[in-house]
Order: structure tokens, then sequence, then C-alpha cells
């Protein structure tokens, strides 16, 4: 653990995990402050699930890489890489956004074991089987620099999960819990895609009630 950190707060309805890209559109005034002053002072600001009106204690820091269009009202596109994880102490509300003292934290030191390995490319070749899985370069890479940690993540991100799910990855402390789980729930989802898939092509050609009813 390092020592507090006070840093800007985004909350959002989404998860964001470390080497994670996250576009976002910023329109709202407080934003385009936040924004600005990151810029200017190269700073990250922090990430968190809001579900409702309640925000998670656990998020990620963003960096703003790139600002890819400016409007001229103000509002801008940007391209932001998630990056630290870490732990809301207090939320502080003394500007027109909010910020939060933090404290960071990483996954906790593990033996590798060759289970590793097979686990991560089961997990990569199973986000190349879903319908919006991330380009196969990324995964390929990972793997072969064996970066396990970096896959658990990517796994954690596809979008079979919901934000609720995603967050159980991001609190996550073990990489080779984050990996096997990761894994096996993505199995589940695919067998479900395709549960789904064959019922519907049971039922689809049973015809159509709707064409014994004439719609004036």
């Amino acid at each position: 653990m390092n020592n507090d950190t006070i840093i800007p707060l985004f909350p959002l309805g989404l998860v964001l995990f470390p080497g994670m890209a996250l576009p976002l559109h910023i329109f709202e005034e407080r934003y385009k402050t936040m924004t600005r002053e990151c810029i200017e002072q190269d700073r990250e600001f922090g990430v968190v699930l809001i579900d409702g009106e309640r925000i998670r204690d656990f998020g990620c820091t963003a960096k703003i890489v790139k600002v890819m269009k400016e409007y001229p009202d103000g509002r801008s596109d940007i391209m932001t890489i998630g990056q630290k994880r870490f732990f809301i102490k207090e939320v502080l509300d003394t500007k027109s956004y909010l910020e939060a003292r933090v404290v960071f934290f990483d996954d906790e030191m593990e033996t590798e074991t060759q289970e590793w390995e097979a686990i991560a490319t089961t997990g990569v070749n199973l986000l190349l089987r879903t319908e919006s899985f991330p380009p196969e370069e990324q995964g390929r890479s990972l793997l072969k620099r064996g970066d396990y940690r970096a896959v658990s993540f990517l796994i954690a991100g596809s979008e079979g999960f919901s934000p609720e799910e995603k967050q159980v990855f991001l609190e996550m402390t073990s990489t080779s819990d984050r990996l096997k789980k990761g894994t096996r729930s993505l199995e589940k989802i695919i067998e479900r895609n395709l549960l789904t898939q064959e019922i519907h092509a049971i039922i689809g050609g049973n015809g159509n009630i709707r064409k014994y009813f004439r719609v004036s």
C-alpha cells in the first residue's frame, strides 16, 4: 500500500481495468474543468462504478493519452488508458467535481505455474470467440510476454460480464484467481449463448401467430 493520495473522481456506469482503453466524451462543465486540469498537470483521474447513487469503494485511475477532438463549446473526445487500482478512504466535495483520498493496491505476489499459461491461453481463445473481442494481436502479445496479470484484466473486461461482475474482478488481489474465475465464467457465457442460439433455431420455424391477424 502507498501513502494516501488525493485524485479527481469520475463516477461512471462502468468498470475500468489497468491497461484498458476507455474513450470518453466530455460535456459536463465540471468534467471539462477536471480533464483540462489533468492534462495541464499531467494527472490521472479515478474512474469508479456508480450504481444508482452509490459510488463503489474500489476503482482504477485513467490517464489521458490523447485528445481526439475538441468542440467550439468546450466539449471534447478523449482517449484514456487504465493505470492503477485504488481504494477510496474518503470522498471530498470541495471542488466542482468530486475528489477522493485513496490508497493504491495491486495483486499479491504469487508463484507462477505452468497452469497459468494454459488457463490464460484458453481465456484469450474464448475472448476471440465472443462478438466483441479485443484485437487478437493484443492477447497474443500478452501471452508471449507471459503477462498473466494483464491477460486476467483483459478477460475480466469482456463485455459478456455485467458491471457488478467486473467490479468483483477489479477488487481481486490474486492473478491466478482472476484468471481461473474469469476464464471459467467466459466458458459459461459462451455455453449459454450457444444454447440460446439452438433454442431460437428450434422454435424459429414454427410459424408466426401474427399471420392469422390482419392489421389495418
